[in-house]
């Protein structure tokens, strides 16, 4: 059985076909009560450091480089091992991802559902169209961004 990852943001209203509800963001929500989220988990370890979110600040045009750092960090056992509960979850049926981040396709999340479900992540559409994909710029060996180099050692580097 495919897992099936969707990303939406907690604020939006649950979805019968949601299944586990798991926010993966290191702070709570601002404004929205504990009891209004409906959620299954709080996957605090899988979220970026706060470092790394301050860097980042969501700016698109930091996403490539964000989503290198981030699974550089999911790769240090305490994310890992929350990374095998979303694993765990996902092979038991439907998983949303849940973000206060406004967009989705740049956050964490998106990250988590490639990671979790490659090629089979089920993000929210927002509305005006589809959001573009980055994937082709970065080398599946080592994770650098292409036009950058590869990094040292890397097998595709030829």
């Amino acid at each position: 059985m495919k897992p099936v990852i969707r990303v939406r943001r907690v604020y939006d209203a649950p979805a019968p076909d949601d299944g586990a509800r798991v926010l993966v963001d290191r702070i709570w929500p601002r404004g929205l009560r504990k009891d209004a989220a409906r959620l299954d988990e709080w996957a605090k370890d899988v979220a970026p450091s706060t470092d790394l979110r301050g860097w980042y600040g969501h700016d698109p045009a930091k996403w490539v480089e964000f989503a290198q750092r981030y699974q550089a960090e999911l790769a240090a056992p305490g994310p890992q091992a929350a990374l095998g509960r979303l694993r765990e979850l996902a092979s038991r049926g439907p998983v949303t991802l849940l973000t206060a981040t406004r967009d989705t396709s740049i956050s964490q999340a998106a990250v988590l559902a490639t990671l979790l479900g490659p090629g089979r992540a089920e993000p929210e559409t927002a509305p005006g169209g589809e959001s573009a994909c980055y994937a082709h710029l970065v080398c599946g060996e080592c994770g650098a961004v292409v036009s950058e180099g590869h990094a040292p050692g890397c097998p595709a580097q030829v």
